[in-house]
C-alpha cells in the first residue's frame, strides 16, 4: 500500500527524473520516466545488478504483518530479504541514499516483548550501520489510503474504510498517532531530497515534513 503511493508521488513529482519499482507483479501503470523490474523472487536480486546503478535514492517498502507468522517466517521477509536488498544496492548504486519504511513501536533495543519490534529494531540498527551515504528509518502508525490505493491484505481494507471517515477528526484530536499515504510518501521523497536532522523519523517527524510538502513548501 504504501509502495504504491510512493510510486504514485514520484511520477507525479517534477523533480524525480526516474522511477524503477523492484516489484513482483507488474503494477499496470505506464509513464516516461518508470521502468518497471518484474521478479517474483525478491530473495535475491543478483540477475537485476546491472540495472540497479547510479540512483540517488531507494524507498524500501515491502513487508508483511506478523499475524501468525513465528519469529523466523517474519525475520526471513523483514530482516533477511530487506538487508540483502540493502547489501546488493550497495555494490550498485554504493551512494544511494536508502529509505526504510518500518513501524510505530519498533523496539530498538532488540529486546523487547514484541516480537515484531525486536525484528523491526534489529533491521534498523543493521541499516544504520551500513555505508550509505544515508539511511532513514520511517516509522508510521495508522496510514490512511487515499486516491484509490488499497492494500493486498482484505481485513486491512475493511479497518480503512471504517476509519478513513474519522479521518479528520483522529488528526486534529492524535495528530501523532495517524497520517495518510499521500503525506507518508511526500515526506519520505524529501527527507530523500533533503535529508533530516535525525534518521528515525516518528509520526510527528512524519506528519510535519509531509504538510510542508502540502503547503507547497520544501
Amino acid at each position: 500500500m504504501i509502495g504504491q503511493s510512493v510510486l504514485r508521488e514520484c511520477l507525479l513529482d517534477p523533480g524525480v527524473e526516474r522511477v524503477v519499482p523492484v516489484v513482483r507483479r507488474p503494477t499496470g501503470k505506464s509513464n516516461p520516466k518508470l521502468t518497471e523490474l518484474v521478479r517474483s523472487d525478491l530473495a535475491t536480486l543478483a540477475p537485476l545488478e546491472s540495472q540497479l546503478t547510479g540512483f540517488d535514492a531507494c524507498v524500501f517498502c515491502l513487508g508483511v504483518s506478523a499475524l501468525g507468522m513465528t519469529e523466523e517466517q517474519y525475520t526471513r521477509v523483514n530482516y533477511d530479504l530487506t538487508i540483502g536488498v540493502a547489501r546488493t544496492l550497495l555494490r550498485t548504486s554504493p551512494n544511494v541514499i536508502f529509505i526504510y519504511v518500518s513501524g510505530a513501536g519498533t523496539d530498538s533495543s532488540e529486546r523487547g516483548r514484541a516480537m515484531w519490534a525486536r525484528v523491526k529494531g534489529r533491521t534498523e540498527n543493521t541499516l544504520l550501520s551500513m555505508p550509505f551515504k544515508a539511511a532513514y528509518m520511517f516509522r508510521p502508525g495508522a496510514v490512511i489510503p487515499l486516491h484509490g490505493i488499497r492494500s493486498s491484505t482484505h481485513w486491512y481494507n475493511v479497518m480503512y474504510a471504517l476509519t478513513k471517515p474519522v479521518y479528520p477528526i483522529l488528526s486534529r484530536l492524535a495528530p501523532n498517532m495517524v497520517t495518510t499515504t499521500e503525506k507518508l510518501a511526500r515526506a519520505m521523497i524529501a527527507v530523500a531530497r533533503n535529508g533530516y536532522p535525525t534518521h528515525v523519523l516518528e509520526m510527528a517527524d512524519i506528519n510535519r515534513i509531509g504538510a510542508r510538502q502540502e503547503s507547497g513548501n520544501t
